[in-house]
């Protein structure tokens, strides 16, 4: 399978691997129909672990490469990396303002976005993970474009590296949306139909992030720094205080451990 996954082309290598991305958060949402309760201290587990592998995937796969890339312009090599990855994080700030969304942990009484108060609550969960999911798919997709320009620093082995990441995170983001809409009477097949929905997002980003970077090669140390960014914003702003409301910070924090070495050493490893 891997061999013919080499033949490919980088862009349609993105297209599969973030469809590989979305698969999993719809597994993670079919948990719905295995399962009659809400564990807590599993899903705080499970975010947590997604906070640590987004961590890493930030630098190992992201960052350090990009720092590489930028080496030997007209400028520091720090200053196209920093702008991008300051843009990511901006970027997802107004977008967290605009689009109307609610995390999974939240009452209707606290969403965001403009009109939030407008929309049913299935919708608003689906729009947070969504806004989430859109750097992962521009991470990955940004990851094979650079394998597309034949650059030295990047490799396929390390695009498959921080896809299988991505998705392994993903999982939990799924459950995330599926239960609660669950838990408040929906049925299964409708909770199962929301969360899969929410990991959509992931192929287009994904392409598009391929296409740019291949088209515009000189954007590529901006644009892997500017998912960093993006997915650092929403490791800090979500994700890690999300695994920590229930009171379970002890457990979330080795999570969050874990997520990160298992991260690093796929990357590490295959790249």
């Amino acid at each position: 399978m891997i061999s013919h996954f080499l033949e490919f082309h980088p862009i349609l290598q993105a297209l599969i691997a973030t469809l590989f991305t979305w698969g999993m958060t719809a597994l993670g949402a079919a948990l719905v129909f295995t399962t009659k309760g809400f564990n807590q201290r599993f899903m705080d587990s499970m975010l947590g672990f997604a906070g640590g592998v987004m961590i890493a995937a930030s630098f190992w796969s992201l960052l350090s490469p990009a720092l590489d890339m930028a080496e030997g312009r007209s400028v520091p090599g720090w200053a196209p990396v920093s702008i991008g990855f300051m843009l990511g994080g901006i970027f997802l700030w107004i977008a967290d303002k605009v689009l109307p969304h609610l995390h999974p942990t939240s009452s209707m009484d606290q969403a965001e976005g403009i009109h939030a108060d407008q929309k049913k609550r299935s919708t608003l969960l689906v729009l947070a993970i969504t806004l989430h999911n859109i750097p992962e798919g521009l991470a990955v997709g940004v990851a094979f474009g650079a394998v597309a320009v034949d650059l030295p620093t990047a490799s396929l082995s390390g695009a498959i590296a921080l896809a299988i990441g991505i998705g392994i995170q993903n999982f939990p983001e799924g459950l995330a949306v599926s239960m609660p809409l669950r838990r408040g009477g929906m049925s299964r097949e409708k909770s199962f139909m929301y969360g899969q929905a929410s990991g959509m997002v992931e192929p287009f980003a994904g392409v598009i992030g391929a296409l740019a970077v291949t088209f515009i090669q000189p954007l590529l140390p901006y644009a892997l720094s500017f998912a960093a960014g993006a997915m650092i914003f929403v490791v800090v702003e979500e994700v890690i205080p999300g695994s920590q409301e229930e009171g379970n910070k002890d457990l979330a924090s080795i999570s969050v451990m874990i997520g990160f070495t298992v991260m690093m050493i796929l990357d590490v490893a295959l790249g």
